[in-house]
């Protein structure tokens, strides 16, 4: 197997991208653990989808791992995290944590003891409790492929994004305006309760307002457990037509060996 090196240490000793994934793993094995006896249904979200499907377990290159849920979903979640995230872990959202950069997934949930340092400067971590390995938790809602409806709301969030990040680069936290990102959002969700149609919630907003990610609600529920590296975990009910639209048609084949390296870390410590 390619052996992947993101960090040589001074002692000539190495952190490859296997490491970083054995400890990415141990982490979804815990959060499976936690999502299953509360009853929240949750699946691997974009590339670790892929990997469970392709590789039955991590994509050989990949540094980081995804995971999804339904909105309401996702805050019943978060009362299951302030009660009963292992003493190893913290995580960080803005529902609890008014630092948080709305416009990355929904929460992270980090391994304390680690370091992490990702590739973009855009969108710096502002949570000060931990810069850890960590899990994205994507948040999923109720959609409309009616664009007259869709839109307005799309492009308002995806108008605001600019000043969410200048403002940031200032070391100014515009609440305000993360408020008001964040209320968009949810009304969205909200005036399209009960849809056959979900996909990335709004505060998304790193796609083409014209081509979102809206999936088929009987695609991905119900969820189903398939193995993934030593363990099982779950995937969207309907893993092609999930990936189709999530990844690309062209999903099964392989990338040119030159595009196989991990791209979101630029300094870690295990």
């Amino acid at each position: 197997m390619e052996k992947y090196v993101l960090k040589t240490n001074a002692d000539g000793s190495e952190i490859t991208v296997r490491d970083v994934q054995d400890v990415l793993l141990v982490m979804l094995k815990d959060i499976d653990e936690l999502c299953r006896r509360n009853d929240i249904p949750y699946w691997l979200n974009g590339g670790s989808a892929l990997g469970a499907v392709r590789h039955k377990g991590f994509i050989p290159w990949d540094d980081d791992a995804d995971i999804a849920m339904m909105k309401d979903d996702y805050m019943r979640f978060i009362e299951v995290l302030k009660k009963e995230l292992p003493v190893e872990y913290t995580f960080q959202c803005f529902d609890t944590d008014k630092r948080y950069n709305v416009l990355i997934p929904g929460m992270k949930i980090r391994k304390k003891g680690t370091y992490l340092k990702e590739v973009n400067t855009l969108l710096p971590n502002r949570c000060t409790d931990s810069d850890g390995l960590f899990v994205d938790v994507f948040v999923y809602d109720y959609c409309t492929p009616n664009k007259f409806v869709d839109l307005p709301f799309r492009l308002l969030n995806q108008a605001l994004m600019p000043f969410l990040i200048g403002i940031d680069m200032l070391h100014i936290n515009p609440v305000f305006l993360k408020r008001w990102f964040m209320s968009n959002a949810r009304m969205y969700g909200n005036l399209n309760k009960g849809s056959e149609y979900i996909g990335f919630d709004l505060t998304w907003t790193f796609k083409t307002p014209f081509h979102p990610f809206i999936f088929k609600k009987e695609d991905i529920f119900p969820v189903q457990y398939v193995d993934f590296e030593d363990t099982k975990l779950p995937i969207a009910n309907h893993p092609h037509e999930y990936l189709c639209t999530a990844i690309a048609p062209s999903y099964n084949t392989l990338p040119p060996v030159e595009k196989r390296a991990p791209k979101h870390i630029v300094d870690i410590e295990l």
